[in-house]
């Protein structure tokens, strides 16, 4: 049976159609904007939001992982559609993982470690929901900042922003 597996995929198709609006609405001129001198840059920002899914999709299928080394920096793309062709990526690689991982799969504990040391331990159902949706949404929101910032239009998520109604307003009003 699938069925943590298939919510969390639902959500995380109806989430990745919100973020695609996201990151569709950075300019092109302002990869390199930060707001803070310690901020990542938008374009950093965005391939991070954008690479998030599939680099924990590809954690949760080892056991133990290697703990990232959250010490570096975050790449900086040259160009948006960099960061688009990630997300595509991204995307593609959670739906080629997360299909396949039945009840019992998402319900044992994952761990990682670092110089042979365990630093986290958690049920894989845990992982995908704090470190690939929770952790998503936060940037997410963080990047909508950035959008706001750079005077961009901030796309509409779960209800509407000061720009726009969320997709399922417009679909109701045009019926």
């Amino acid at each position: 049976m699938l069925q943590i597996a298939q919510g969390l995929l639902a959500e995380f198709e109806q989430e990745s159609h919100i973020t695609r609006k996201f990151l569709e609405r950075l300019p092109e001129d302002k990869l390199t904007w930060k707001p803070h001198e310690k901020s990542m840059s938008a374009g950093q920002l965005a391939l991070h939001l954008a690479l998030v899914p599939g680099q924990v999709a590809e954690l949760a299928r080892q056991d133990p992982a290697t703990a990232p080394d959250f010490r570096q920096p975050n790449p900086q793309p040259r160009s948006v559609r960099e960061v688009l062709d990630a997300l595509d990526q991204s995307i593609q690689t959670v739906n080629g993982i997360l299909p396949n991982l039945d009840d019992s799969t998402m319900q044992k504990t994952w761990r990682a470690v670092k110089d042979g040391q365990e630093i986290v331990a958690m049920p894989r159902a845990v992982l995908f929901r704090n470190f690939l949706l929770n952790h998503w949404y936060q940037h997410r929101g963080q990047f909508g900042v950035y959008l706001r910032l750079l005077g961009q239009k901030v796309p509409a998520s779960y209800g509407p922003s000061a720009d726009e109604l969320p997709d399922f307003l417009h679909q109701r009003q045009s019926a």
